[in-house]
């Protein structure tokens, strides 16, 4: 006989006061937020996303509008409840949530008082989350707004839409709270942080001369940053790859950037972002075209300088959520064992591509088949850079002093190669490689120079044509083709 006995149980309904300020710190920072509550937007099929900021006042605010298909009192009510949805539900394709949490955890990591507004088929509802009165009641309870008088941006819903307003924003005012002028300016400096954090998660949103979602600052529009360049004539581009798993298809597509001489010096650095090329080569994991994770080889490869025009873009569903390990922000994932050898692959591949683009460049500088001023050669394993003394400018010139002179010349010029500052470059050149140039210099700095050498090479029965190609295809006097052409013509019309 099997005897059944009832378990007892017991009531363990969390603490509100103590979850709700438990979710503050999930880790969001302002961008991540801000993108957080843009994800709600994208998902409400909005095409236009405004934020709006009032910094200069006692009580700062900030607000996220959007134009989407609104809600209703019940769907708003049940917007704001912590946990919404269960991440194992299935979600529609354009659906960028993932916990129902979002909107919540996200707002409460920078505000204390949280209120959405919301208009759908003409009804207007409004509710707010006060973290003070939850600590003081300790219950889940949020207040349902009728008179929206006093209440910031409510004149900027839209006929359908929401608004997302943030007040007492304590995270975002640590330093200054008692000062007005320096507390604006310390969280405006944190939203202007956070403008290219959005330009560039939501960057396919935004692209194109019909953009799904255009997003607004202060009534300035964003311009998206598309960090694969790919109106760019020299980037590189691979097909895309394509692996069909159990939860959907991962597809990859590798991107080589151009070299940083063939773009603006602008172009460039906003590629590259604050922290610079070297730390934003890698993976670019998109969950539904919404950026997750930017330049990270995730453990799969070393952030180096020739691979720093190496980009992967990675795009998953929203079904593979449980396989990727999203987080409550939408920040971080983690690679399934099967996509990892894929992609290691794919990043071996991709490497050698942008190693090659940095030293095919470096190479032909140095090349025997042009007149280099640097010699660039293989010795016991390492890499030597001596200066070539068989430049016609070098010889022309030793041929022209007296003999007694120029035995020290040659001494002086092995000197300069020895001394090449090899740890000040290699220094330099980790920190940004593309700011280390060669020292401008007119032409009339080394007219000398290039004439002795004009002079040697058509002594050598060297056309002229032939003379300016070859002299011209290196430092210096790359830079200086026309006046080089010039001097040859004036020196070929010397009598004889």
């Amino acid at each position: 006989m099997v005897v059944r006995t009832t378990k007892r149980q017991a009531d363990a309904t969390p603490y509100a006061a103590s979850l709700i300020e438990g979710m503050r710190d999930f880790g969001y920072t302002l961008e991540t937020a801000m993108a957080d509550v843009i994800d709600n937007s994208v998902t409400a099929k909005a095409t236009k996303v405004e934020i709006l900021a009032e910094t200069a006042t006692d009580e700062p605010w900030i607000a996220i509008v959007d134009n989407g298909t609104g809600m209703t009192e019940p769907e708003l009510i049940e917007a704001m409840r912590p946990g919404t949805k269960n991440p194992l539900q299935e979600r529609e394709g354009h659906d960028l949530g993932r916990f129902g949490l979002g909107l919540k955890s996200a707002s409460f990591s920078q505000c204390r008082q949280l209120t959405v507004i919301s208009r759908k088929d003409g009804q207007t509802s409004a509710a707010t989350w006060e973290l003070d009165k939850v600590a003081e009641s300790n219950d889940w309870r949020v207040d349902l707004e009728d008179d929206l008088t006093d209440i910031p941006a409510a004149d900027r819903l839209p006929n359908a839409g929401t608004i997302v307003l943030w007040r007492k924003l304590d995270r975002l005012s640590t330093n200054f709270r008692n000062d007005v002028a320096k507390r604006s300016a310390e969280i405006n400096k944190a939203i202007s942080g956070a403008e290219r954090h959005l330009r560039l998660c939501f960057h396919r949103y935004m692209e194109g001369s019909k953009p799904a979602l255009r997003i607004l600052l202060n009534d300035r529009k964003l311009l998206p940053i598309d960090p694969f360049a790919t109106d760019h004539p020299a980037t590189q581009t691979d097909p895309e790859d394509i692996l069909p798993l159990l939860n959907g298809e991962v597809v990859t597509q590798c991107f080589t950037l151009p070299h940083h001489k063939k773009m603006s010096k602008t172009a460039w650095e906003d590629l590259g972002g604050p922290e610079g090329h070297l730390r934003s080569q890698g993976f670019y994991i998109y969950r539904e075209r919404r950026l997750i994770i930017a330049g990270s080889w995730l453990g799969l490869a070393r952030q180096t300088e020739l691979t720093k025009l190496a980009r992967v873009r990675v795009d998953i569903p929203n079904t593979m959520d449980s396989d990727w390990k999203i987080d409550v922000r939408k920040a971080s994932a983690q690679m399934p064992p099967v996509v990892r050898e894929r992609l290691r692959k794919i990043v071996e591949r991709l490497q050698g591509t942008s190693k090659r683009t940095y030293q095919r460049r470096g190479r032909k500088l140095v090349s025997d088949e042009y007149l280099p001023l640097w010699n660039r050669v293989q010795k016991d394993g390492g890499i030597v850079y001596r200066p070539n003394v068989e430049h016609p400018s070098i010889t022309g010139f030793a041929a022209v002093l007296p003999e007694d002179f120029r035995h020290g010349f040659r001494t002086c010029i092995s000197l300069l190669g020895s001394g090449l500052p090899i740890a000040a470059l290699h220094a330099d050149m980790l920190g940004g490689a593309e700011d280390v140039t060669q020292d401008a210099a007119d032409f009339a700095d080394f007219a000398d120079s290039a004439e002795i050498a004009i002079r040697a090479l058509l002594h050598s029965n060297m056309t002229g044509n032939d003379v300016v190609r070859a002299l011209c295809s290196t430092e210096p006097f790359i830079h200086h083709k026309d006046a080089i052409r010039r001097l040859v013509e004036e020196i070929q019309g010397e009598p004889s």
